[in-house]
């Protein structure tokens, strides 16, 4: 076995193994493995020439230090990743919308990790912006994806196993019935006691809700408790519970119970759910959500967000971005879901790009990795794999009734060209280095509500008249990384369509044989193994051969 050199001094433990007769023979022999011998037992050597370590420092070697470094250790595997973003004009799903996610999220996808992001789900108005928080809106949503992804297999099944009579779709009508309801009698004092977004989302989180935060890396590391424990560990799952501070919160917060009571029967079957909410983040009408399969949940850590405002002043949140960071087995993600200056007037793709240079140069992620010589990125760049999604607000550089007549004709490459983010990467001014699929469907920006015409076209005013654009893209960034679709939904819903796009992610893994010896962090290194692997023989007439 061989070992790294040290850097601090170090005597070797020979003259403490061999004994004195070993130490005569080895003078007696002219041969060059006595002089080796010679070499380990005396101190006028340099210490590095010793292969040998003191006792004490064998007791401090661990197993888990020298496994999982070879390349061989890793494996890599393939998962798929779909992405949404939509900006839905201020609008909330109620019981009466008949808003249905099917629309841009395929019943057939069955990705691995679902990434959906919204832009203005309240108006962007200056009470949303400077005052208390309405959750609401963020709570409807979140009960619409989870019966969208938790659909059952078939159309009479039914997942929440323990109360047959209730079906998926009446859990849900009834979260919305709850909802409108409950929003229709709160008084205007309530505003204080409004459920806080950690309470809402609870019922959709996994258990072990709390170990996302944590550390999954397979080598064992040093912690001082157990909230630094790894999720290979045992330990973290015995010892992690939620705090009371959580009890707390959602005790104090769930006064009204418009979400808890709409969505019992989710809250009770979190285990039974084919996909788990892994992380969600609000700031004003930027509204993010990361959902994974269940049996992924447990390689999942190192989950952090980090909120960057752009809007008025240069820091309300009313623009700019939410950052989401994992880590999947051994890759690290980040998920930026942003919504960027506005405006078509000619310079306003430079407020974008500067809105863009500096979400990538202060959005700074929380450190929880402490394992030794490891540290999870805490910029957005220093990722693996990346991926940015949003109302980019980037327009087309033409006239109205110039994209109108390229409109009627389907001429998406002749439109492309004038496409202002397409400009601003081929200059290098902005997302140099990214990467996005080519476009194939219509603008996404400006319909009219509830209908399949552009606003220009039924616009009163010049003024108010918007040029179709492409407001709405996914990018990404890193190696490992390949788009297999990119098309736009086709709801009413909002001034906006939706914009979709599914990914294959290469993910490294540990092979199994390197997990089982990783998770063993108790086994230590005998003496023996620490001497020479090769034989070093002296003397027969000696009769002294070093071990193996």
């Amino acid at each position: 076995m061989a070992f790294p050199d040290d850097d601090e001094k170090m005597k070797g433990c020979g003259p403490k193994i061999f004994g004195a007769k070993d130490k005569k023979a080895a003078k007696k022999t002219d041969r060059p493995s006595s002089s080796t011998v010679k070499s380990a037992s005396s101190s006028s050597k340099p210490p590095s020439s010793s292969p040998f370590r003191t006792l004490s420092e064998v007791r401090s070697i661990r197993l888990s230090h020298f496994l999982a470094r070879s390349p061989s250790a890793i494996k890599a595997e393939h998962f798929r990743i779909f992405i949404s973003t939509w900006n839905v004009g201020g609008n909330t799903p109620t019981a009466t919308s008949e808003l249905n996610l099917d629309d841009f999220i395929p019943a057939d996808d069955h990705s691995d990790i679902y990434v959906l992001g919204f832009q203005e789900i309240v108006p962007l108005n200056a009470g949303n912006v400077l005052v208390l928080e309405d959750n609401e809106p963020a709570a409807r949503w979140l009960a619409l994806i989870h019966r969208t992804l938790n659909r059952p297999a078939n159309g009479d099944a039914d997942i929440f196993q323990h109360k047959p009579s209730l079906s998926l779709d009446s859990t849900s009508s009834r979260s919305s019935s709850n909802l409108d309801a409950s929003f229709s009698n709160r008084s205007s004092s309530a505003i204080f006691q409004m459920s806080s977004l950690k309470s809402i989302r609870k019922p959709y989180m996994p258990t072990h809700r709390k170990l996302l935060k944590l550390c999954n890396c397979s080598i064992e590391m040093s912690r001082k408790s157990y909230k630094d424990a790894c999720f290979g560990c045992p330990q973290a799952y015995t010892n992690e519970t939620d705090s009371s501070e959580d009890e707390v919160d959602d005790k104090s917060n769930n006064i009204h119970g418009y979400v808890v009571d709409g969505v019992t029967s989710a809250s009770a079957s979190r285990d039974q759910l084919k996909y788990n909410l892994v992380s969600c983040k609000r700031m004003v009408g930027i509204f993010v959500t990361v959902w994974a399969k269940k049996e992924l949940v447990p390689h999942i850590g190192h989950v952090r967000t980090s909120c960057i405002g752009r809007g008025v002043l240069g820091y309300l949140g009313n623009k700019g971005c939410i950052s989401v960071s994992m880590t999947l087995h051994q890759t690290s993600f980040c998920f930026i879901c942003s919504h960027l200056a506005s405006g078509e007037k000619e310079g306003d793709e430079l407020r974008r790009n500067l809105d863009v240079l500096e979400i990538l140069r202060v959005t700074q992620f929380p450190r929880v990795c402490r394992r030794a010589g490891q540290r999870t990125p805490d910029k957005i760049i220093d990722h693996d794999r990346v991926i940015w999604l949003g109302d980019l607000n980037y327009r087309i550089s033409l006239s109205y009734e110039d994209t109108k007549k390229l409109l009627t004709e389907n001429n998406w490459d002749a439109l492309f060209q004038k496409d202002q983010l397409n400009t601003e990467r081929n200059s290098g001014r902005v997302f140099k280095g990214w990467s996005e699929e080519k476009i194939y469907f219509a603008p996404t920006y400006k319909y009219t509500f509830n209908s399949d015409s552009y606003s220009g076209e039924t616009a009163t005013s010049k003024k108010k008249r918007r040029t179709p654009a492409w407001c709405d893209r996914i990018l990404w960034h890193g190696d490992g990384i390949a788009q297999l679709s990119y098309f736009r939904g086709e709801s009413k819903f909002s001034d906006h369509r939706p914009v979709c796009g599914s990914f294959n992610v290469v993910v490294d893994l540990l092979d199994d044989k390197s997990k089982r010896r990783t998770s063993n962090t108790n086994i230590r290194i005998g003496a023996e193994e620490l001497l020479p692997t090769r034989t070093n023989k002296v003397n027969k007439g000696a009769g002294t051969k070093i071990k193996q």
